[in-house]
């Protein structure tokens, strides 16, 4: 493949991805609250209570799983999207450039009997 053909791909993937991201950002309504879930999770009473039962990985645990969760709603899915566009283009032009990196030699393999 040709460098400039690598170089109109890579552009194309990144105004698609953040195209996409800005229109996810835009559109993006901020999500309802649900008070009593949320007031409950931020108590010092149920964050002990958690501690108590599960120890500070079961604090940790539920904080990283809360951070996760909200990656993939509203405006931060927007920048969800922006950097698995950067990872993805990043991957293409790392692929493209030397596409014979991950194929092996067959003839390098196969040496003649002596």
């Amino acid at each position: 493949m040709s460098r400039r053909r690598i170089n109109q791909i890579t552009v194309l993937l990144l105004l698609l991805g953040f195209g996409s991201a800005l229109v996810i950002d835009l559109t993006a309504m901020a999500s309802p609250l649900d008070p009593p879930v949320d007031e409950l999770m931020s108590t010092k009473k149920n964050l002990r209570e958690m501690q108590s039962i599960g120890g500070n990985a079961n604090v940790v645990a539920h904080e990283l799983r809360e951070w996760f969760l909200g990656l993939w709603h509203g405006s931060q899915l927007a920048g969800t999207v922006a950097v698995l566009t950067v990872g993805a283009t990043l991957v293409f032009r790392f692929v493209a450039t030397d596409p014979d990196l991950f194929t092996t030699d067959s003839a390098e393999d196969e040496s003649p009997p002596t």
